[in-house]
């Protein structure tokens, strides 16, 4: 099987929230928060606010990769107000709580992680400088293909007439 390579990466931080739950299911919530453009010093998990009621954590490295065959999904999402990112959090057994955090501007792949059973997904605003870099990925890659109706073949009466058994003209 054979993968497709992206384009352009774009290394980028991811800052989560820690927040106590008010369920009876649940003792805390994690949300994603922030995207950094670039990756900081910072080593994962390293805690960067907390008020008693919400914990800041710079959560770890992310990666966005643009194709080529996906700049209509990033140019509908730079059309938005604000442009955003996806990012998926998957539950981890132990410490830290979550494997490295995945992280999209494409709206339909966003939406698709939403459907993956334990994975904690969120959109956060896109941070300017990554906007920038999308855009340009756009303007240099994208080819506008026209939208063209299919046209379905007009039924045939006499295939759609009873047949006698054994395939034989018409009763």
């Amino acid at each position: 099987m054979s993968r497709v390579s992206p384009l352009l990466t774009i290394p980028v931080g991811v800052v989560v929230e820690r927040s106590k739950a008010a369920s009876r299911w649940s003792d805390v919530l994690w949300r994603p928060v922030a995207i950094l453009a670039g990756v900081p010093e910072a080593l994962p998990w390293t805690k960067l606010s907390d008020d008693g009621a919400r914990a800041r954590f710079y959560a770890g490295a992310g990666t966005i990769e643009l194709y080529r065959s996906e700049t209509g999904n990033y140019r509908d999402n730079l059309a938005a107000d604000p442009p955003l990112l996806w990012v998926a959090l998957q539950p981890a057994d132990g410490d830290p709580p979550f494997h490295p955090p995945t992280v999209t501007a494409d709206p339909a792949e966003g939406e698709a992680w939403t459907a993956m059973p334990g994975l904690v997904v969120d959109s956060v605003p896109m941070p300017p400088a990554i906007a920038d870099a999308v855009a340009s990925f756009v303007a240099e890659h994208h080819i506008e293909r026209p939208f063209t109706k299919r046209k379905r073949d007009q039924a045939d009466p006499e295939v759609l007439g009873r047949r006698l058994p054994g395939g034989r003209g018409k009763p």
